[in-house]
């Protein structure tokens, strides 16, 4: 009696000798051939992304590190001395200017806040077949050109208009001024023609984060808490906030850091008491030509702004957000 044959493809030296993980046309120890091929496609594919970051980010940021520690003039040339008092003097002569840039931009912040959330809200809940439109108009400023918008509310809060006159009328310019946002009747050339310039322009930056985070919310969990007899504020505060915070952190770090930044809106819509720290940088590069100064002003902006950030990012546990 003979023992029966082995299954096809086991027999002989090649099934016997065939490692466990390894597949048809490949090498047995893994490396070489297609699938080594395979993991170096995304590296490949990150490979313009990296070259753009590196000529257009991290080569102008290496630039700019060294002008700060420059000294010189224009005409005898700079040189790099390691002359780090560039950044103490601009934290004592431009302090002032730091503290109204980040003061505007959270005031901005909120304010984008309060007016964008329910617009948000209405866009992903209740808009229905206007939902586009909707999202077409908050989306529409983008088509015009910072600048022009800017220009536009200068003539909007301009002394004499309807806005001035009606806010005159209605006794609000007499509160805003024992506030010390306005002053003499009028609004432009204010902290609050500044505030209002930054919340419109930075609206946008606000409201589609929001959207886009409420409109991923799954409408089965309000109708549970509906259901376990929540009032609409209750599940609005138990269910639909806490699942939107994503959109929250993101939409204010979206409008908070380039507002810091801007200098447009202080320029065209306020005075010199209300210039922001983006116009003093400006100066110091195109006026008095100090680009020591004005690089290490840049990189103190950027380092405020980037501990601010940190500090809120983890104040909002963005760990539990994701």
């Amino acid at each position: 009696m003979t023992a029966a044959a082995p299954p096809s493809g086991l027999s002989g030296p090649a099934g016997a000798g065939r490692q466990p993980g390894s597949t048809d046309g490949g090498a047995p120890d893994g490396t070489g051939g297609a699938p080594r091929r395979r993991g170096l496609t995304p590296y490949w594919l990150l490979a313009p992304a990296g070259l753009w970051l590196a000529v257009f980010f991290v080569a102008p940021l290496f630039y700019q590190a060294s002008t700060s520690v420059q000294s010189g003039s224009l005409e005898e040339g700079f040189r790099v001395t390691w002359q780090f008092s560039h950044y103490t003097d601009a934290l004592a002569t431009y302090g002032e200017h730091f503290l109204r840039s980040f003061g505007y931009a959270a005031t901005a912040t909120v304010l984008c806040l309060l007016i964008g959330y329910p617009l948000a809200y209405m866009i992903a809940f209740r808009a229905g077949r206007w939902r586009n439109v909707v999202l077409i108009m908050v989306i529409a400023p983008f088509f015009t050109s910072f600048l022009i918008r800017t220009l536009a509310w200068k003539t909007i809060l301009s002394d004499g208009g309807p806005v001035v006159r009606a806010l005159h009328s209605l006794h609000v310019l007499d509160v805003t001024s024992a506030l010390g946002l306005t002053g003499d009747d009028r609004l432009l050339a204010t902290p609050l023609a500044v505030v209002c310039g930054l919340t419109y322009n930075f609206l946008p930056f606000m409201v589609l984060p929001l959207y886009s985070s409420l409109e991923r919310i799954d409408t089965s969990l309000q109708e549970a808490a509906r259901d376990l007899y929540a009032t609409p504020a209750t599940a609005f505060r138990k269910v639909t906030f806490p699942l939107s915070l994503p959109g929250v952190v993101a939409g204010t770090l979206l409008t908070f850091i380039p507002a810091s930044g801007d200098y447009i809106n202080a320029q065209l819509l306020g005075s010199p008491n209300e210039q922001m720290v983006g116009n003093a940088i400006q100066k110091q590069f195109l006026n008095v030509l100090d680009y020591p100064t004005a690089a290490a002003m840049s990189f103190l902006l950027m380092a405020l702004i980037l501990i601010i950030v940190s500090v809120y990012m983890r104040k909002a546990g963005t760990e539990e957000l994701v």
